[in-house]
């Protein structure tokens, strides 16, 4: 059963751990309009799933066609890649699709934020080297592959990959550029979690009114955090909004409870994209502040969410429905006259 814990830091945060600038949701925006690949994706209204937790209206955020990478994380390393492009094309009068030659990105990822490294670095062409854990799909690792990215597995998890993408960095000439954050490494992270800000921006004009209700799915917590900040920014505190994880990695939650970053441990989640047992120190700090509620979502309820959702003509994974899948768990007291806003991270992965 999906349980919820009320954050007891909201509104006071942790400071120490938040970022030190505001996002630049405007420089995002500008940028994303040069690129032809970049749209708006749908915002769709699921008049099912709102009869099925009786609530007023369920509005669904759909990623699956963002950028053509099936997922949200498109607007993260990608994003950084291309702002590193910009100045190049600027400072040095070099082609868009040159720019970077000569550069190299590695990253850990569990797969969408390999994807969008991935893609990013070939549009500008840059080297991409992707660690992945013995976890993650071999379809992914495909996936990454026909991107043009090295792909180099390492750790039994995903934590052991972030730290040998870490020490790749430390022995080489590559950047690392990760979607999560620790002490000493900020700036880059703080900037991937920028670019998810576009999603909300989006969110914020798409969306007649303001809804009572946002559930925000989280691995690491840059997606969140991101959105927490900029829909808090929309429409102040009115909204409740709850974070979710996977009930085999509530790193957020136990970093919550101990006012710090603490790494959990648990089994193998079905929620492999939000199967992160440290969650990044700058999310941390932002969904200290900003979060209502912090929520832990069963795989057998993920699973079921993404069945319910495919009766609907929605494709998804357990990551991509965990969202929705707390809000069909009761969580956060929905009655009739709730207006329910659920984020799908990710279409159905190969």
């Amino acid at each position: 059963m999906a349980e919820i814990f009320r954050n007891p830091l909201r509104g006071q945060g942790l400071p120490d751990l938040e970022p030190r600038d505001a996002f630049d949701t405007d420089a995002v925006a500008h940028l994303l309009a040069q690129c032809p690949a970049h749209a708006a994706t749908p915002l769709l209204q699921s008049t099912a799933t709102a009869r099925d937790i009786g609530a007023a209206r369920v509005f669904l955020k759909d990623e699956s066609s963002r950028m053509g990478l099936g997922s949200f994380k498109a607007l993260g390393a990608a994003y950084v890649i291309a702002s590193d492009a910009a100045d190049m094309v600027r400072d040095k009068d070099a082609a868009w699709s040159n720019a970077l030659a000569g550069r190299g990105y590695v990253a850990a990822s569990a797969g969408n934020h390999g994807l969008s490294l991935a893609a990013g670095a070939a549009i500008f062409g840059a080297k991409a080297v992707i660690y992945l854990a013995d976890t993650v799909p071999e379809g992914f690792a495909e996936r990454l592959r026909a991107k043009g990215a090295e792909v180099v597995r390492a750790g039994a998890s995903y934590e052991e990959s972030v730290a040998a993408a870490s020490a790749a960095a430390d022995e080489s000439d590559l950047q690392l550029l990760s979607d999560g954050s620790w002490p000493g490494y900020t700036k880059l992270p703080f900037h991937v979690m920028e670019g998810y800000t576009q999603m909300g921006r989006e969110i914020a004009e798409q969306y007649e009114g303001v809804p009572t209700h946002i559930f925000l799915q989280a691995g690491v917590g840059g997606l969140a955090a991101a959105l927490a900040e900029n829909l808090r920014a929309a429409w102040g505190d009115g909204p409740r909004m709850i974070v979710v994880e996977p009930e085999a990695a509530p790193a957020l939650i136990e970093s919550i409870k101990a006012g710090k970053v603490v790494t959990t441990e648990g089994p193998v989640s079905n929620m492999g994209r939000l199967d992160c047992k440290t969650p990044s120190m700058l999310a941390l700090g932002v969904l200290a502040r900003d979060a209502d509620d912090f929520a832990i979502v069963t795989e057998k309820e993920a699973e079921a969410t993404v069945a319910f959702l495919a009766e609907q003509g929605i494709a998804t994974t357990p990551s991509g429905a965990a969202g929705v899948a707390a809000a069909r768990a009761a969580i956060g007291d929905i009655d009739a006259s709730s207006d329910v806003l659920c984020v799908l991270s990710e279409g159905p992965v190969a």
